[in-house]
């Protein structure tokens, strides 16, 4: 084996490693946030809460499955949503476990699972809500964008 290649299998378990840590973090927060009642969930409330009060917004999900993944309406919703978040220096990250956000989010009044393709952390402008896991995902966000990975991925820890 040469030194590149001992350096490349480092670098890949270093990445893994982050988007572990980013994994428990996301989670941290989001329960934190639903306790809280920082929460937003679901693309069309989402939209609402970006254009009546977009300096509230702290951080944003967006989640994608496969049975979605062709549903052109959504892409461009994503599309629209990542283009406000670059727009008003707001994270974004991508998540493909539907199911196990949902878990996290919780139902609905009448325990329905809540649409949550897009979930935004929210943050009262008066007196911005601190958390360490949203600094954690932040900075995340800031190494991956120095890689040009714009919107990154990340894997939620499993139960």
């Amino acid at each position: 084996m040469t030194l590149e290649e001992m350096q490349g299998q480092e670098t890949t378990m270093e990445n893994t490693d982050r988007v572990q840590s980013a994994g428990a973090a996301l989670e941290e927060l989001l329960l934190s946030a639903k306790k809280e009642d920082y929460l937003t969930v679901g693309v069309y409330e989402s939209a609402k809460v970006m254009n009546v009060d977009p300096d509230s917004v702290a951080f944003c999900v967006l989640a994608t499955d496969e049975e979605y993944e062709c549903d052109i309406a959504l892409q461009i919703h994503f599309t629209l949503i990542q283009a406000f978040c670059f727009d008003n220096d707001i994270n974004v990250v991508r998540v493909n476990d539907i199911d196990r956000l949902a878990d996290l989010v919780g139902a609905d009044e009448s325990g329905e699972p809540k649409d949550v393709h897009c979930i935004l952390v929210t943050s009262p402008s008066a007196s911005p809500w601190k958390h360490s896991s949203l600094d954690n995902l932040g900075m995340f966000c800031d190494e991956r964008r120095s890689v040009y990975d714009w919107v990154p991925a990340i894997t939620l820890p499993e139960r």
